[in-house]
């Protein structure tokens, strides 16, 4: 068997590498293989590598999913069941909380709020999951030319929400214990909000940094893919209002 794992980069002679043991074949992703295989085994095999996975998505985030979805895949922790075993965890903590995020806003603006807003601001967890496919819509539009497709858009939006989760669950862990509604209130606009806008961006840089943009040109699509989208749940807010006047 000819060729280098795409992993550890060692010389193939069998199957599976015999430094690493990684797959000798390897694929791009598609929907068929994200459906048939990556679904089915997410939810039913735990594959190893959570904790570097975790330190990556936190370190270099970008590269480390770039570079798995490129083939080095041995010790990264597969999507679906990080996102399975996050969201888990936090529904969890989130029991024994003292706070839900209305009662972090303030009353006023809580009170101007629809129903759409209502949700997406109470069930953070639930909206990261549910909106993975717009973000890589909206990735895969703003990156055309890295030439990754849709399905592989999926995935490294996958990990980005899979970062996203862990933040929320850290804020969710705060909230078990500490019981000033003021303390959270500034953790939460001084810490927790700016991470959901800065991580997105860092994110984007560092995945098609080496996808032959310009740095100008790559900093403005890395900002634009969280804001087209914030345009956009603004955008989704103002119907959903319109439609309710609309039936009263």
């Amino acid at each position: 068997m000819d060729g280098l794992c795409l992993n550890c980069h060692q010389k193939l002679a069998t199957p599976f590498c015999g430094h690493c043991g990684q797959k000798a074949s390897t694929h791009r992703y598609s929907l068929k293989h994200f459906v048939e295989h990556d679904v089915v085994h997410g939810v039913w095999h735990v594959d190893k590598g959570i904790l570097k996975t975790l330190k990556d998505l936190f370190t270099r985030p970008g590269h480390s999913v770039r570079e798995y979805l490129l083939g080095k895949r041995a010790n990264f922790f597969n999507f679906i069941t990080l996102l399975l075993t996050l969201v888990a965890v936090s529904t969890l903590i989130s029991g024994y909380s003292h706070f839900s995020m209305l009662d972090v806003l303030p009353k006023e603006s809580v009170e101007e709020m629809n129903a759409l807003q209502k949700f997406f601001t109470n069930y953070p967890k639930i909206v990261l999951i549910i909106t993975i496919p717009l973000y890589s819509l909206l990735s895969y539009l703003w990156f055309r030319k890295a030439k990754f497709n849709y399905s592989e858009h999926l995935v490294l939006n996958s990990y980005k929400t899979a970062a996203e989760l862990v933040i929320n669950l850290v804020f969710v862990f705060v909230t078990v214990f500490y019981t000033n509604k003021s303390g959270v209130a500034l953790i939460y606009y001084t810490i927790l909000y700016p991470c959901s806008l800065i991580y997105p961006m860092w994110f984007y840089h560092q995945f098609f940094s080496r996808s032959g943009y310009s740095k100008k040109g790559l900093l403005l699509r890395s900002i634009m893919v969280p804001i087209s989208y914030l345009l956009l749940s603004v955008l989704a807010g103002v119907v959903w209002g319109i439609i309710a006047m609309m039936g009263h």
